[in-house]
C-alpha cells in the first residue's frame, strides 16, 4: 500500500511537519507502507481552469498522478480567513468525480487560532466526501501553540498521540477496503 501526504500551504513549515509525523507514525504501524510527502511548496501546480489535465505543466500532471496513484491519501491544509487553503481547494478542483473511490482520505488542519477547529469538518471534509474518499471517523486540528516556536516540531504530547490514532485508523480501514474488494 501507498500512503501520499499531501501539505496544501505554499507558506511555513507546521503544516508539513504535521503531515511527516502522520507519515512516520504510519511507517512505524506498517513497515511495509510506501509513504510520499507532496509539499505543494515544491510543485508549480498551475490555477485550474477547467481544462484537460494534458492542457497543464509537467509539475501539475506529477502531483495530480501520484495521489490519483496512492492507496491512501493524508490532507493538511493551514486554516486561512476560516477555511482551507486556496493551493490546496486548487488541487482538489483537478480531481475526477470519483478520484478518492475505496481510498481513506485523512485531514490535518494547523491554524493560529483554537476558534477553526471545525474548519477541516466543514470545509475539507464535504469536499473528500464528494470525490468519494472515505474519511475516518476523527481529524486532527493542530493550533500554532502546540509547535515550538523555534524548532516548528510538535511539542503536545495530545496531538501526537491523535495522529498515531488517526494513522492507524487510516492503515486498518484501507486494509478492510482492500480485503473487501481483493478476497483471498
Amino acid at each position: 500500500m501507498k500512503l501520499v501526504g499531501v501539505s496544501g500551504t505554499l507558506a511555513g513549515e507546521k503544516t508539513s511537519q504535521a503531515v511527516n509525523e502522520l507519515l512516520a507514525a504510519a511507517t512505524s504501524i506498517d513497515p511495509k507502507l510506501e509513504i510520499e510527502l507532496i509539499d505543494l511548496r515544491e510543485y508549480e501546480v498551475e490555477l485550474c481552469r477547467g481544462e484537460p489535465l494534458s492542457y497543464y505543466n509537467d509539475d501539475t500532471w506529477k502531483v495530480v498522478k501520484k495521489i490519483l496513484a496512492a492507496d491512501l491519501l493524508l490532507f493538511a491544509t493551514p486554516v486561512y480567513q476560516a477555511s482551507i487553503s486556496g493551493v490546496l481547494k486548487n488541487l482538489l478542483d483537478y480531481m475526477p468525480e470519483n478520484a478518492f473511490k475505496n481510498k481513506v482520505t485523512g485531514i490535518i488542519a494547523t491554524a493560529w487560532s483554537e476558534k477553526h477547529f471545525l474548519v477541516p469538518e466543514y470545509h475539507l471534509k464535504p469536499v473528500l466526501s464528494y470525490l468519494k474518499g472515505m474519511i475516518p471517523s476523527t481529524n486532527i486540528f493542530i493550533p500554532n501553540k502546540s509547535f515550538d516556536i523555534e524548532t516548528n516540531e510538535l511539542n503536545d504530547s495530545n496531538i501526537s498521540r491523535r495522529i498515531v490514532n488517526l494513522a492507524e485508523e487510516m492503515i486498518f480501514l484501507q486494509r478492510a477496503i482492500h480485503d473487501r474488494w481483493n478476497p483471498k
